[in-house]
């Protein structure tokens, strides 16, 4: 091992024994490599992981057992809060060294190992979560190690003894929690004003999906909700998605979009982009049966997509861990007012399990933490099972005990939707097919059926024509 390696391992053998408190023979509970994973994926990537440790970590240096560790991240702290882009391996050790404290903290050195010490930045979020458990075991020795000497003390009143304890646990515990309670009487000004505003057309309630009679229903897509849009296989749940992000990504009005794409390619999410909105059907190419007049709408449609905001992430088998991690960025570089998962049924969670149900059960309710999170809407693809087709009812739909794998999604979702038509009507050379979009739950509007025409040669879908007032959503009751 080479000498200043061998200084570095016996400086930090040091300092763990000087900080082992009550116990100096034995280090206090702590995970020196997550410290270090930490470390090296806020030096490498402090712009996808910066505001992530400092939701965790809060002011809290503590998290880090070791003082070298520490320093280094005091140091990233005071380059990330003016610009996170700023933190890299050279900034922070030249920081360090106008502070007077490489040297102490084991170099350049030590740093460029820090920054090699891992192959991904995806698991920060349950890294940080270690190091907020390890601190607060080490905070609760020193509380019983405080208490236990109180107690020896003659002098002691034990009511008191018990109730600055109980203070102190409370402290620990409620330090990661937060300021979650609102009294009401805070928040009723702001909520009014927001009414107004709504009201006056000054701000909106949700992104407008481009189905008009839909957002009437629902609001849009609003922020905070997730909207989950459900069919059956080949019915055309991602036509219909792709044309929502078309709608909101483009024109007047154009909001940056995520899609977040688990079953098609980039290269085949833009060329049914393109197809879709220029009007020209795909078999065109395939059949080399394209004309000018094809090439003129194709440039004019990429002229539209070009400007437009929309950011596509065809992960395979994408786990909760990166999605989280890839939102955020995308939130805080790119600024999305919405984000696309097809579909959840190919999410995972990271980690084994025989249990389909329980998995599909804790990425329901990540996305829908989520989407709180971020403040945007997330609107989530999914299947229905097999059931639907098994209904001998030609005008049998959908019900949301057809959701496939868990009854978590209807409960974890704001509004849940089906997309049902007939396959075997749009078959062959059919101009156009009837569809159904149906508003199954909807927590905060009413429910019912939208008509909607599917284009099979341009995987679009139209709001059929309004024939009378009846036409749209029933008049019934959302709720959970």
């Amino acid at each position: 091992m080479p000498e200043e390696q061998q200084v570095s391992r016996r400086r930090r053998q040091h300092e763990e024994k000087s900080a082992a408190g009550i116990l100096p023979d034995r280090p206090q509970p702590h995970a020196e490599k997550i410290e270090r994973a930490v470390l090296a994926a806020l030096i490498r990537d402090a712009s996808g992981c910066f505001d992530t440790a400092k939701s965790f970590f809060k002011d809290r240096a503590s998290v880090f057992y070791t003082p070298s560790h520490r320093e280094i991240y005091n140091t990233i702290v005071e380059l990330g809060s003016v610009d996170a882009k700023q933190v890299d391996l050279l900034s922070v050790a030249q920081r360090l060294r106008e502070k007077g404290k490489l040297e102490a903290v084991g170099g350049e050195i030590y740093l460029a190992e820090l920054e090699m010490n891992i192959s991904t930045t995806v698991n920060i979020e349950t890294w940080c979560k270690q190091l907020v458990k390890y601190d607060n075991l080490r905070q609760m020795i020193g509380v019983c190690s405080e208490s236990l000497t109180k107690c020896y003390e003659a002098d002691q009143d034990a009511d008191s003894v018990l109730d600055e304890v109980e203070k102190k646990v409370f402290d620990i515990r409620s330090a990661d929690m937060g300021s979650t309670i609102y009294p009401v009487s805070d928040l009723l000004q702001d909520e009014f004003k927001e009414l107004m505003k709504i009201n006056s057309g000054e701000v909106e309630v949700g992104l407008k999906t481009g189905f008009d009679v839909v957002d009437e229903y629902t609001g849009g897509l609003k922020p905070g909700e997730m909207f989950i849009l459900a069919a059956r296989p080949s019915i055309g749940k991602t036509s219909l998605a792709l044309n929502i992000i078309r709608n909101v990504a483009t024109g007047p009005n154009a909001r940056p979009v995520a899609f977040f794409s688990l079953e098609m390619s980039e290269s085949q999410i833009v060329r049914r982009l393109l197809c879709t909105q220029a009007g020209v059907p795909e078999a065109v190419f395939w059949n080399r049966q394209f004309d000018m007049r094809n090439i003129q709408q194709l440039t004019g449609a990429a002229s539209i997509l070009k400007e437009s905001k929309i950011y596509i992430d065809p992960t395979g088998g994408l786990s909760i861990a990166e999605l989280r991690a890839k939102a955020r960025r995308m939130k805080m570089i790119n600024h999305i007012e919405l984000a696309v998962i097809d579909y959840i049924g190919l999410m995972t969670t990271g980690q084994r399990s025989e249990n389909r149900q329980a998995e599909i059960q804790q990425i329901s309710g990540a996305i829908k933490k989520l989407a709180k999170e971020l403040k945007i809407p997330f609107l989530v693809l999914a299947q229905l099972n097999r059931e639907v087709d098994k209904n001998s009812s030609p005008n049998a739909k959908p019900k949301l005990a057809n959701l496939r794998d868990s009854g978590s999604i209807e409960q974890d979702a704001d509004v849940v939707t089906f997309l049902h038509r007939d396959r075997e009507k749009s078959k062959g050379d059919v101009p156009s097919a009837e569809a159904l979009w149906i508003i199954e739950k909807n927590r905060n509007g009413r429910t019912g059926d939208v008509k909607l025409n599917f284009i099979p040669s341009r995987m679009e879908f139209q709001l059929a024509p309004r024939v009378d007032q009846n036409y749209g959503p029933a008049p019934q009751g959302g709720g959970d």
